[in-house]
């Protein structure tokens, strides 16, 4: 008896990148992104760039991914979408293509939450890849989130602990831009902390619960370091580079990684996985590998592709949700503002 295939097209579009997949079956067939390039300039992503680049790039990014799929447009099963959290303009491009497709193909509409889609990455079929099973834990973390959440199924989410201000990849971007780095700095900062001395300079670590996080302190712990060191020694941060990087690399994932550890004593949980951008670090990769080892956790790290945005994490949040029939209606809104188990 043959299975019959179900093809999902996933979109992405929350912040700068346009992004389109097909999956079958829990398979992806192709996942395209389309990068906007001209935010380096300015430091940051410009909103209203951002969603004139999403019209521009929505249409190829979606022929694409269907062509390198091997399909057409009419054996696609439904779209999925990301409705929220993100840039409005940006959210508004993808939700308005995404529903005159689904009408015109005349398809159900799956609305999906960024946040899950992150997290859901996670069941992307794919060889040597473990699947967590229910319930587990996971990191997630960004450039606009960061949380520590109990997944008890596909669709139920609750948040353990969350950031009281600023998100963990905004603590690296930002440390990187006091450091004179090109925007996004959080890359450039582990590229270089691998050759420096991560015990080199210490920095204070926020208090807070034991779940939650804070990062501004700590940001501003770095900056009146590197001023103070700079008035000592104007060519401090060139002489000191590679070894301020791997601290204050050190410092963040000694944090996350304490946070983790309070969670599976408190939950019992120790299945554990990391998801969004910031899960593309090297260094975090690293010692959740080694708590394998030395805590008998069984740890889910997703593939590089699947860290950053990407429509595939958006496809097979899709393709779960069409199984279990969970459709939009085509009166939905994109949203802004979205926590993880909306």
């Amino acid at each position: 008896m043959t299975t019959q295939n179900t093809y999902i097209l996933g979109i992405e579009s929350s912040c700068d990148d346009t992004s389109a997949a097909v999956i079958c079956n829990g398979r992806v067939l192709s996942n395209i992104v389309a990068n906007q390039e001209i935010h380096a300039k300015y430091g940051g992503v410009v909103p209203e760039l951002a969603s004139r680049a999403h019209q521009q790039h929505i249409v190829p990014v979606v022929q694409q991914s269907i062509e390198q799929a091997g399909i057409t447009k009419e054996d696609l099963h439904a779209i999925s979408f990301t409705r929220g959290p993100g840039l409005m303009g940006s959210l508004l491009v993808g939700t308005s293509f995404a529903k005159s497709l689904a009408l015109g193909l005349d398809i159900p509409l799956i609305d999906v939450n960024h946040m899950q889609g992150h997290i859901l990455a996670h069941f992307i079929k794919e060889e040597n890849t473990k699947i967590p099973p229910f319930p587990f834990v996971c990191l997630t973390i960004s450039g606009g989130h960061t949380q520590i959440v109990r997944v008890t199924d596909y669709f139920t989410f609750e948040v353990l602990g969350e950031t009281i201000d600023d998100a963990v990849g905004e603590a690296f971007d930002k440390s990187a831009k006091i450091l004179g780095l090109p925007y996004p700095g959080g890359p450039l900062v582990d590229k270089y902390a691998q050759l420096g001395n991560p015990k080199k300079f210490s920095f204070t670590k926020p208090k807070v619960g034991d779940l939650d996080f804070s990062f501004s302190g700590l940001k501003t712990g770095i900056l009146y370091f590197i001023q103070r060191n700079l008035k000592e020694n104007p060519k401090f941060i060139e002489e000191n580079l590679y070894d301020i990087c791997a601290s204050i690399q050190h410092t963040i994932v000694e944090i996350l990684i304490e946070k983790l550890k309070n969670t599976v004593k408190k939950t019992g949980i120790k299945h554990v996985a990391i998801a969004g951008g910031v899960s593309a670090n090297s260094e975090i990769r690293k010692r959740l590998q080694l708590a394998q080892k030395h805590w008998g956790w069984t740890t889910y790290i997703p593939k590089f592709e699947y860290t950053t945005d990407n429509a595939a994490m958006i496809a097979i949040t899709g393709y779960l949700k069409y199984k279990s029939k969970i459709y939009a209606d085509i009166s939905v809104k994109a949203q802004a503002r979205l926590t993880v188990s909306e």
